[in-house]
């Protein structure tokens, strides 16, 4: 069982950071900031992931690791501080986990317990990068947002069919309050130490309204930005969910038009050096070894025009003409003979799929037509 969650918590986080990562790098060249976005990204993944089960948790991990690692990233490439870059960032990954759980979530303190443990998560993805940067000062700004954040997610709730709670707990209420005067107090702190900020009472009064209203603007929006994404996106991505009974039936004609292709490639790819070795001149700009013919066989499989070199008498052009005729005919040749072969075994899997999810009955053409 441990190892199985090990796999699978690696399943999440290695695509998780193979998207995050370089999208961090395409935002900004901090390397802290990227770190930030990849730390988030994977802990809420994996987290949502491992909590979803063995048999759509992957996925869900996947998706839910990536929007949030990559949301983070283009915060902290933009802002600085962790007391700013937080507040939106469990905004969003509360919004994805409260979209996901849909109605299961029907009172503030399941809201209360999903924003505890989104916040965990991000305090652990924090984690490194304030480690790498010599100080922990901000580590716990996760679990501080946890009470208001929890607070905006009910309200924005509470008129959900079947929410239980018609007011807040007046625990949370109060905890929402202690925990944001701390967090106004480093926001301002750090306004003031680097000079954006007087020490005047009254300035320092006023950015404190204005960032409590901030604060919680942009946080509401983000909760409300995740769910409306994780709702549209959910039933559209599940089939990627049964991907793996798909590619069970389509991996041998997949490799057997793919080899196919490949061989028409190579074949033509000597077709071409033969025709440049007997005829010099045939391609203009020709020079190049196998590697080259390679390529423009390549190329010119695809349709594409190659950069190198180009053919210039009229073999050359008839013999490319004859490829370029082949290669489309072999793939819609191939690929009506794949799914007249593999048809009724897709069939089956839909049919199967849509019993268990409950859309349909085994001996129902509708259960199978609905999931196409």
């Amino acid at each position: 069982m441990l190892n199985h969650s090990i796999w699978r918590a690696l399943a999440i986080a290695a695509p998780v950071a193979l998207i995050v990562v370089p999208f961090g790098y395409a935002i900004t060249g901090d390397h802290s900031d990227v770190l930030k976005g990849a730390g988030c990204g994977l802990a809420v993944g994996v987290g949502v992931g491992l909590r979803g089960g063995s048999r759509s948790g992957t996925w869900t991990g996947v998706l839910i690791g990536t929007i949030v690692g990559i949301a983070t990233s283009l915060i902290a490439g933009h802002v600085t501080g962790f007391a700013i870059i937080v507040p939106p960032a469990l905004g969003l990954a509360v919004g994805l986990i409260d979209g996901l759980r849909g109605s299961s979530l029907s009172g503030y303190r399941d809201i209360s317990r999903e924003t505890f443990i989104a916040s965990a998560l991000l305090t652990l993805g924090l984690l490194p990068v304030q480690i790498a940067s010599g100080g922990v000062r901000f580590a716990l700004t996760p679990l501080g947002c946890m009470p208001w954040m929890a607070l905006i997610a009910g309200l924005l709730c509470h008129r959900r069919e079947g929410w239980r709670d018609p007011r807040p707990p007046r625990l949370l209420v109060l905890g929402a309050v202690a925990t944001l005067a701390p967090l106004l107090f480093l926001m301002l702190s750090e306004e003031i130490r680097y000079g954006r900020l007087t020490r005047a009472f009254l300035p320092i009064l006023q950015a404190a309204g204005f960032t409590t209203i901030w604060l919680v603007a942009l946080s509401a929006t983000a909760f409300l930005l995740g769910r409306v994404v994780i709702t549209w996106l959910q039933p559209r991505l599940r089939v990627y969910g049964h991907l793996a009974d798909y590619l069970r039936v389509m991996w041998v004609p997949i490799g057997g038009f793919a080899v196919g292709y490949l061989t028409i490639i190579v074949v033509f790819a000597g077709f071409y050096g033969m025709l440049e070795r007997f005829q010099p001149g045939a391609f203009a700009g020709a020079g190049g070894g196998i590697t080259e013919w390679l390529s423009f066989s390549f190329f010119n499989a695809l349709a594409q025009d190659y950069a190198n070199f180009a053919p210039a008498s009229v073999g050359a052009r008839v013999l490319v003409g004859a490829h370029l005729i082949l290669s489309v005919g072999w793939a819609l040749v191939l690929f009506a003979a794949v799914m007249s072969s593999i048809g009724p075994k897709l069939d089956r899997i839909a049919r199967r799929l849509a019993v268990e999810d409950g859309e349909g009955s085994d001996d129902s053409p509708t259960g199978a037509t609905s999931r196409g």
